[in-house]
């Protein structure tokens, strides 16, 4: 894949109060024929992330026309499994309704927290959410007993489906427990209630390397995931061991091939993306294939758009 940077889009002032820092995980929906909306998870003073929103000029993805100036997801009640964060992770039309599936957040004493995805429902386009639970719809089970992170979640025909980051363990490494988490599927007949069989889909390289919040598409008769990958070891503090993108495709979305070399998109030599590639999202724009992404420190950096070049009579 050949793709050209757009640049970085956007990043956050602070002027809220709520946006100190990060625009982590940037997923989109387009609200009408000008609007792109972009949503993405902030944090305030005390690192706690809400899901928050800009709009974006869809003829022209580098103009910001509107910033929101509060959550559409804030933090959970106490207690709840997202009472110490809510970041955006997929969004989904399904009908009239716009759903928001979100990575709830709890501090942990022995790691560091643990997650789980919750779901919420738009009736206004997507401006506004409410929850449709207090608790969570993908959350620890007996197989899977450590961690659950970003999902991405579709409708295909009348059954979803469902590409989810879950945790195999926690290893200790350095003096610190890190998690170790893969790309799991699972599917469902409401969206809400879903059935897992503990099925990885991508392998890691090495022992080291962590595989997260995959987006998948499909075209030309294939099904295609970006997913963001590092390695658990000195990715706070080297650069060559921290997020870049990976790339695999599927005959039937079970079995999965990499070809990360394929990516086709790199850190920078400089600037907001220059030391890592997280969080790939694919989208498709007016007949444009697109991706939006966060570049250094997980988001720190705000997020930029790629878009991908299509060499002449190719169709992949």
């Amino acid at each position: 894949m050949n793709w050209t940077k757009l640049g970085l889009i956007y990043n956050v002032t602070g002027r809220h109060g709520f946006d100190i820092t990060h625009c982590h995980k940037p997923t989109p929906l387009m609200v009408d024929d000008r609007t792109l909306r972009v949503y993405f998870g902030t944090r305030d003073e005390y690192n706690r992330t809400r899901t928050t929103f800009v709009d974006l000029d869809s003829r022209d993805l580098r103009s910001v026309r509107y910033v929101h100036d509060r959550p559409v997801i804030d933090l959970g009640r106490i207690g709840a499994f997202d009472d110490s964060g809510a970041n955006v992770c997929s969004v989904v039309r399904d009908g009239d309704v716009v759903r928001m599936y979100y990575i709830g957040v709890n501090t942990s004493t022995t790691v560091h927290m643990r997650n789980a995805v919750g779901v919420a429902i738009s009736e206004d386009g997507g401006y506004s959410f409410r929850r449709m639970f207090e608790g969570p719809v993908l959350d620890r089970t007996r197989n899977e007993p450590y961690y659950v992170g970003a999902a991405e979640v579709f409708r295909e025909g009348n059954h979803w489906k469902c590409y989810y980051t879950c945790g195999n363990e926690w290893k200790v490494i350095d003096g610190k427990p890190e998690i170790d988490y893969q790309i799991k599927y699972a599917t469902s007949h409401d969206g809400i209630e879903w059935h897992r069989d503990n099925l990885q889909v991508i392998r890691p390289e090495h022992d080291f390397e962590v595989c997260a919040r995959p987006s998948v598409w499909w075209r030309d008769g294939l099904y295609h995931m970006l997913f963001s990958r590092r390695s658990m070891a000195g990715f706070r503090v080297e650069a060559d061991q921290g997020y870049r993108a990976g790339y695999a495709r599927s005959s039937d979305g079970i079995m999965w091939q990499r070809h990360d070399s394929e990516t086709g998109l790199d850190p920078s030599a400089d600037g907001w993306d220059s030391e890592g590639i997280a969080y790939p999202y694919h989208f498709e724009l007016f007949g444009r294939e697109l991706l939006i992404y966060n570049g250094n420190q997980f988001g720190r950096s705000g997020f930029g758009i790629a878009e991908r070049l299509h060499e002449e009579g190719s169709a992949s």
